[in-house]
């Protein structure tokens, strides 16, 4: 089943050959095509075949089971010859069980890894898995109206193809941005942990949310937001051996929010977070953080976020509380310490 579709995607992703030749050249050309396409048709089954299930149960308690629940389902990516696989990060947050699913049957596996800078998360089966490992490429190329396959894994693997519709940077209402995000269409539901994949063959992008802005920020169109893979490699060897990234401990004060009429409107507080324990509540409006205005989410993260702050540090905010203005002091945390982790042994 996957080869079929691996070679359907093929002729879909594969790029009409520029046909300046007179009709001698025909020949020669077809037998060019046809070897170029079962290359880079055997490419496109391995890069399939290496997207595998990936099944977790929360922990009873996490904090994360209010907006992600305590059982979630989604996909991973073989990326080492050692069985490693990379998904996205919220998947394994506070996971208490993970199974990876090949080919139906599931294995257990245990989190090696997760950056909540990048949302990379990486876990590691802990029997031998039958997948050969998927090439990591660069989404840099990429460009407006490219074609790509998106790969997920489980129970039953799909293939679909999607088109880049746009790239740019990426901030989400919970204390995160990332840059060069990838935005295709038209949507997959099954979005987290899938895998974006070029015409060679190589990972590009793993699938983290549906969106209804995939093309301009503000106007309507429904796709799907992949983080390039480009974010992971300067740091794999660390979240291997670290379980995280150095750079990813920052202050974090546990607010939502959006951007609204040019203002930084606070949707939601989490329960027992520095902002809760601050007073800061639902429809606060974030004027300045620090002394400094901020009108959108970017100015936001980048005044919290200012190099050299460190988690633990005081965040003065000003904040529109109705008709009322106040100053609120937030000691900030690392994020990591909000959340519940599995009791060890």
């Amino acid at each position: 089943m996957v080869s079929k579709l691996a070679r359907i995607a093929f002729v879909t992703l594969a790029t009409a050959l520029p046909f300046t030749a007179g009709a001698s050249m025909l020949l020669s050309t077809a037998e060019h095509v046809a070897q170029n396409e079962d290359r880079s048709y055997q490419a496109l089954v391995t890069a399939a075949n290496a997207v595998v299930g990936v099944k977790v149960k929360a922990l009873p308690n996490a904090r994360s089971n209010e907006t992600l629940g305590e059982e979630r389902n989604g996909s991973g990516i073989v990326i080492r010859d050692d069985g490693l696989i990379l998904t996205i990060g919220y998947l394994i947050m506070e996971a208490d069980d993970v199974q990876v699913v090949v080919n139906g049957v599931a294995v257990p596996a245990s989190v090696v890894a997760y950056d909540h800078a990048t949302g990379f998360g990486l876990v590691k089966p802990l029997a031998k898995i039958s997948p050969r490992p998927i090439r990591l490429g660069t989404a840099t190329p990429l460009g407006q109206l490219d074609r790509l396959m998106i790969v997920t894994g489980g129970d039953e693997q799909t293939i679909s193809i999607a088109t880049v519709v746009s790239k740019r940077q990426f901030a989400g209402y919970w204390e995160y941005l990332i840059p060069d995000a990838i935005f295709t269409a038209p949507p997959r539901l099954d979005h987290s942990g899938a895998a974006l994949i070029n015409k060679e063959g190589e990972l590009v992008g793993v699938g983290s949310l549906f969106v209804m802005d995939a093309l301009t920020p503000g106007e309507k169109m429904p796709g799907n937001m992949f983080v390039p893979v480009d974010l992971l490699k300067p740091i794999l060897d660390e979240m291997v051996k670290t379980g995280g990234q150095r750079a990813a401990r920052r202050p974090w004060l546990g607010v939502n929010s959006l951007e609204e009429d040019g203002r930084v409107k606070v949707m939601h507080v989490n329960e027992e977070s520095p902002a809760d324990k601050a007073g800061v509540v639902a429809g606060d409006i974030i004027l300045s953080v620090n002394g400094e205005p901020v009108e959108t989410l970017e100015k936001f993260y980048g005044k919290l976020w200012r190099p050299g702050s460190e988690p633990g540090t005081e965040v003065k905010l000003t904040v529109l509380h109705g008709v009322s203005l106040k100053e609120v002091t937030v000691r900030s945390i690392d994020r990591k310490e909000f959340m519940r982790a599995k009791p060890s042994v």
